[in-house]
């Protein structure tokens, strides 16, 4: 699924972050109700967030820390609603301030929203690298949830949302509430939940999906990076971001990392011989002393090559010793392994990672896509980093295409290869492999 912003080509965005303005929440929410049928309300839910403390950060850090800590806010929403929202339309806001919108049009449960803004408040808590990388920053989202009702006007959505979010600053430790006089679902715990997952992976339940990767310059399907999805039985589908945060809580996250690595090279080795495979590396990972020795054995049991392998880190993965990461992935390059530093220019774009890790690609993060239509700046970034990759003799890959003007910018930028939804979703082993066999 495609953000509306995406879809409908929106321009209206915060200059800070690139999300969508409180006008762009609007126009979504009255686009939805007119295209509401019968007086039944479209699947409309809502979201407001509230960052407490936000004004601690600008005084102990300063203003550009806060910025900073904004535009991660804004890149872990993106990157949530992306994972999560994937049989509808959403938009993400900035509103002002320390505070952001989630909307989306998509049929779902009570129960399941209100995990959404639960799951949602983990990740916009997790702590935050500052600027100059001597610390970090923690901020305490509240969240107001609610759904739309039939023919409901955006501005008594937001007013709602705002009241409520109000009533819930004041209430220490009460990080969601709705934005009716209803009681809120009695939801799952999270030890419960915890135990799912591990049961879940022991009955191999946890799906693996693939993003398929094209050429730039022919459309030619060149590879998928492999993405793990879990369908719970109460909450519906998690996607890969709170799936290893659930796996961090309950310490398994070496666990799940392994069987999805397991399934997708088992899952890969059936394709022809021209395809690559990209996977994801977690923190946890990184830090085990063994990973690259384990890693290889799993590699070479699996029987898929590892010159046809790419291991993806993200910034997050590197916030901890920088060069024992870079040790352990020089160790699995040497097998032949290529590495891709995942999310590029989403984060601080830390230029240290350039030099001292063994890279084969960078990776493009979604929001340096997002308004390359638009926005002359954002092209002028988009160049810059394409030439900094060239220099470094660095492949480029683009993610988040969505439009075919998006697709053409990045080609004629120098960007190598794309994923997105301009040609595919995620696709399940089978559905994959039936693409990979269509002539070209």
């Amino acid at each position: 699924m495609t953000s509306l912003s995406h879809a409908s080509g929106q321009s209206r965005r915060d200059a800070l972050t690139g999300l969508a303005d409180s006008e762009a929440v609007g126009g979504a929410l009255d686009i939805w109700r007119a295209e509401a049928t019968d007086g039944k309300a479209a699947p409309v839910h809502a979201l407001l967030i509230g960052l407490g403390r936000f004004d601690a950060v600008n005084l102990a850090y300063g203003e550009a820390a806060g910025d900073g800590a904004l535009v991660e806010v804004a890149r872990r929403i993106l990157h949530f609603a992306a994972d999560e929202l994937v049989d509808g339309e959403w938009l993400a806001a900035r509103l002002g301030g320390g505070k952001f919108a989630l909307v989306a049009r998509e049929a779902m449960s009570r129960e399941r929203w209100q995990w959404l803004g639960e799951a949602l408040g983990e990740a916009l808590a997790a702590p935050i690298a500052t600027l100059d990388r001597s610390g970090t920053v923690r901020l305490w989202p509240r969240i107001a949830l609610l759904r739309v009702l039939p023919g409901e006007r955006a501005d008594h959505v937001v007013d709602r949302l705002a009241g409520t979010l109000a009533q819930a600053h004041d209430r220490p430790g009460a990080r969601i509430a709705w934005a009716d006089r209803t009681r809120s679902p009695a939801g799952i715990r999270a030890a419960e939940i915890e135990a799912d997952l591990l049961t879940a992976i022991d009955h191999g339940e946890i799906e693996i999906v693939f993003q398929p990767q094209y050429d730039m310059a022919d459309d030619r399907l060149v590879g998928a990076e492999a993405l793990a999805r879990w369908n719970h039985p109460r909450i519906g589908q998690i996607g890969a971001g709170a799936l290893f945060a659930i796996a961090e809580r309950a310490e398994h996250v070496a666990h799940l990392s392994r069987h999805i690595a397991e399934k997708a090279l088992a899952a890969a080795r059936v394709w022809s011989r021209d395809l690559r495979l990209s996977i994801n590396v977690t923190p946890a990972d990184l830090a085990s002393p063994n990973f690259a020795q384990d890693f290889a054995a799993l590699l070479d049991a699996s029987g898929f090559a590892a010159a046809r392998l790419t291991l993806e880190i993200t910034e997050q993965v590197l916030l901890g010793d920088l060069e024992r990461c870079a040790a352990t992935l020089a160790t699995l390059k040497s097998r032949g392994i290529h590495i891709a530093l995942d999310d590029f220019g989403g984060g601080f774009c830390n230029f240290r990672y350039l030099k001292l890790l063994p890279l084969d690609t960078l990776k493009l993060d979604r929001s340096m896509i997002d308004g390359i239509e638009q926005d002359e700046r954002d092209r002028a970034v988009l160049r810059a980093i394409v030439a900094l990759a060239r220099a470094l003799d660095l492949t480029v890959v683009a993610e988040g295409i969505e439009t075919e003007a998006q697709r053409a910018i990045a080609h004629s930028e120098g960007c190598a290869v794309y994923q997105g939804f301009l040609r595919s979703a995620p696709l399940s082993p089978a559905a994959f492999l039936k693409v990979a066999r269509l002539p070209a």
